[in-house]
């Protein structure tokens, strides 16, 4: 596998409530968009020194995860969204995981700490699907942490 480049179109998604071992469903998305850090960079000068201005990290930011076109054979993403409106306290932990070619083989995972659910959108209504659909569902979350070669389980 070494040598081989991360494909973008091989992915799932888990989501741990707090405490759980398992994950809230089984979903499956087309699209996950946000993963997304952004440093606040300051500069400072120093007193005395006129060619150069230091630069020191500040703050991090993070988007929002936004998870497109999804399919899930129940109602427990939109419980929870429910239960966050009802308790502003609760969280989820989220990973993203990225596969080989084979589908099978975990490259990476991408893991979201402290979500919260804002925005679930549903689809448009149609008769021939059979499926429970979401068109859109995002999360934003508080920081995340790439753990490569798929060591899962921070949750």
């Amino acid at each position: 596998m070494a040598g081989r480049p991360f494909i973008a179109f091989n992915f799932g998604v888990e989501i741990y409530p707090d405490g759980a071992s398992a994950p809230l469903c089984k979903a499956a998305f087309a699209e996950c968009d946000g993963l997304e850090v952004t440093y606040d960079v300051k500069a400072i000068k120093e007193g005395g020194v006129n060619d150069r201005v230091v630069r020191v990290p500040g703050q991090a930011s993070y988007a929002n995860l936004t998870l497109k076109r999804g399919m899930t054979d129940n109602f427990d993403l939109w419980k929870w969204a429910s239960d966050t409106v009802a308790n502003p306290a609760l969280r989820a932990n989220a990973e993203v995981v990225l596969f080989a070619g084979d589908g099978a083989t975990e490259r990476a995972r991408f893991q979201l700490h402290r979500c919260l659910p804002v925005k679930f959108k549903a689809p448009a209504l149609n008769a021939k699907d059979g499926s429970i659909a979401i068109e859109e569902f995002a999360l934003s979350y508080e920081k995340f942490e790439l753990v490569p070669g798929g060591g899962g389980g921070a949750r």
